[in-house]
């Protein structure tokens, strides 16, 4: 059997195996990681900002398909009513709420719109919470950042940590309404694309389409390594009626698909 198996006329034969094998697991390996990068959300890319007037009411809830926009907003900003939201990373999507010695605050100030209403913005990131933020600008002003719903107060772990006076640790609205008495409050924040020379920006991710999964790339993953088992099926074939072939050569019995004639001296005379 071994003599077959590495015998010249096979050579090509397990060449051929191994060149099928490789190429079907690795076109079946490609068509499986187009199929794995449809489940991830794909960045909808940046238009041109808008007014944040334009996508906020003060009372009603923002839409999901606008979180991450860009957004611009022109008014002045309340320097008394500067908050910390503790214990957040300078990334939004960061998960915040754990009391962690790495993480640091958002500076939260709101901003006040020539209608009267104001929207929260987050400034930038602060790793030191113990010392005075950085003094809001003064005047008016004209920000531009990214669109984010009111987080619930749910969203972070609390563990009855005290907070100082003017810490908070969530960017919730209803909460905000309570603290900041009498301001006529849109729904949602900005995250500042830019921030003062002291302050960390904020990294806000921009609006992302759902993940829609292409199943027929992972139909053809699986028709590519059906192929690769075939191929291995076809190779054992022939290599079997090989090693067959060879057997009855030796014994001297007719092999796989050749004819077990009678010889002619013992031939049945014909009858008359």
């Amino acid at each position: 059997m071994l003599r077959t198996l590495l015998s010249p006329r096979l050579a090509g034969l397990h060449v051929l195996l191994v060149v099928a094998l490789v190429a079907t697991w690795l076109l079946g390996r490609w068509q499986l990681g187009v199929f794995e990068e449809s489940s991830r959300p794909l960045a909808t890319g940046d238009p041109q900002p808008v007014a944040v007037a334009d996508l906020t009411r003060q009372g009603a809830q923002i839409q999901a398909e606008v979180v991450g926009r860009l957004v611009t907003a022109e008014g002045t900003f309340d320097a008394a009513r500067q908050l910390l939201v503790v214990n957040r990373e300078p990334d939004v999507a960061a998960p915040g709420g754990a009391v962690s010695q790495g993480k640091g605050a958002w500076v939260l100030a709101p901003l006040t719109l020539p209608d009267g209403t104001a929207i929260p913005v987050v400034r930038g990131w602060v790793k030191d919470t113990a010392s005075p933020a950085p003094a809001v600008p003064q005047g008016k002003v004209t920000v531009t950042g990214r669109l984010q719903p009111s987080q619930p107060v749910s969203s972070v772990q609390r563990r009855g940590e005290a907070l100082s006076a003017g810490q908070v640790m969530t960017v919730s609205t209803p909460e905000l309404i309570n603290l900041w008495q009498g301001a006529r409050l849109r729904d949602g924040f900005v995250v500042s694309t830019e921030s003062a020379a002291a302050l960390t920006p904020v990294k806000a991710s921009p609006p992302q389409t759902e993940a829609v999964l292409t199943w027929r790339n992972l139909a053809y993953a699986a028709q590519w390594w059906i192929f690769g088992l075939f191929a291995l099926f076809m190779w054992f074939h022939f290599v079997r009626d090989a090693i067959r072939s060879d057997r009855a050569a030796k014994d001297g019995s007719p092999g796989p698909g050749e004819g077990g004639g009678v010889p002619l001296d013992q031939a049945a005379a014909p009858i008359s």
